[in-house]
């Protein structure tokens, strides 16, 4: 299809902000509500938050690295964006929603599309207990953390985790611990992509435990209920041969 109506938008560096002049004087820069593509100018973290910034639009989303690794991202390149642009592959992803509740009785909700992570606010280890659509499945977990991702988000802090890779396709979730201590040879466990988990903070008083949603924080969480949210879905843009299906199995191969 052909593209005439692109929005540009650029993180706050000096190099995405240079990119978005030249690209916006060669193509012309429309309002966000008015395009047919949104071109991301940044890193990955500049990707998640122009797609949490456009959900509401249905809009497909490319991006263009101007950060450092840039999963998420295509090569950055001024020539033939258009062709680019038209001949881009999508990929259709579902973010996670995370409700923490909080020790002052407060809840909030927000939506990840990599990870939502538990970790520690203190000096000591953290005690959670663990529930799959209701079934408790980990009575006493001792870590530093534990975190549910994607399989968008499975190569980010989950593999640094030592978590493993998902295939994009794969309807699954990937349940990790962060440094256990207790049952220490625990390695985690993957779940339908449809499961429910819940997270109960044991002892929160003696040993706080913060959620992060893609690093939006939420802090002395007592319980946090994740599950995939469907009716939600980001459109990325890919060069052809370059999706994440190919970067996912590349990753494996460093």
């Amino acid at each position: 299809m052909p593209v005439e109506k692109i929005a540009f938008l650029a993180a706050e560096t000096q190099i995405a902000e240079e990119a978005r002049r030249h690209l916006a004087g060669q193509h012309g820069d429309v309002p966000v509500e008015e395009a047919e593509v949104i071109v991301a100018l940044g890193g990955d973290g500049h990707m998640l938050q122009t797609l949490r910034d456009t959900q509401h639009l249905d809009t497909p989303v490319y991006g263009m690295n101007c950060g450092t690794i840039g999963f998420l991202m295509n090569e950055y390149a001024e020539p033939a964006l258009i062709e680019r642009l038209e001949a881009a592959e999508e990929e259709v992803l579902h973010p996670l929603k995370m409700r923490a509740f909080t020790s002052d009785g407060g809840t909030e909700e927000v939506l990840a599309i990599n990870e939502v992570s538990l970790l520690r606010q203190g000096p000591q280890a953290a005690k959670l207990r663990i529930q799959v659509d209701g079934r408790v499945r980990m009575d006493e977990l001792v870590c530093d953390g534990a975190l549910l991702c994607t399989p968008a988000g499975s190569t980010a802090y989950n593999y640094s985790a030592h978590g493993p890779i998902l295939p994009i396709g794969a309807e699954v979730l990937a349940l990790t611990p962060i440094a256990a201590f207790r049952p220490r040879r625990w390695r985690g466990a993957l779940l339908p992509m449809a499961a429910e988990v819940r997270f109960d903070v044991l002892q929160p008083k003696k040993r706080p435990v913060r959620a992060e949603a893609d690093s939006r924080a939420v802090e002395d969480v007592v319980t946090v209920i994740v599950r995939s949210d469907e009716s939600i879905r980001h459109r990325i843009l890919f060069d052809p041969g370059h999706g994440l299906e190919e970067r996912l199995i590349r990753e494996q191969f460093a």
